[in-house]
């Protein structure tokens, strides 16, 4: 079993930074691929970033390419999302995810490959 807590969640104005942070624990954490995603109230949820086990492979949302970064600490057992130039249209919950059945070079950009989610954290861009 994996749990997964976010942090760095928060209300900034647009062109601002924020890093997300995901903290794993209860797993073979270097067996995982990883994911973010974000939903806001009354839509989808929508695919943000994924990281394979080893960091070597992202895929990217065409609507964050070039501005948001993932990345992974497998010592530390926590993965990242650094955002910048947040726009409004960024606000939304962000959801850290899993995958524990991920070959070494898969990073999954949909949400049914995943199978332990985190409880989210909000994200607000004011304009």
């Amino acid at each position: 079993q994996v749990q997964l807590v976010e942090s760095g969640g928060g209300v900034v104005q647009a062109g601002d930074s924020l890093r997300l942070s995901c903290a794993a624990s209860g797993g073979m954490y270097s067996r995982l691929a990883m994911g973010w995603f974000r939903q806001v109230p009354g839509k989808e949820r929508e695919f943000v970033a994924s990281i394979n086990r080893n960091g070597r492979v992202t895929n990217y949302a065409d609507s964050v390419k070039g501005r948001f970064t993932i990345s992974r600490d497998n010592a530390k057992k926590t993965q990242y999302l650094q955002m910048n130039s947040l726009q409004p249209e960024d606000t939304a919950v962000y959801y850290c995810a899993a995958d524990s059945s991920a070959i070494l070079l898969r990073a999954p950009m949909t949400g049914d490959a995943y199978d332990y989610w985190g409880q989210g954290t909000q994200v607000t861009v004011s304009s």
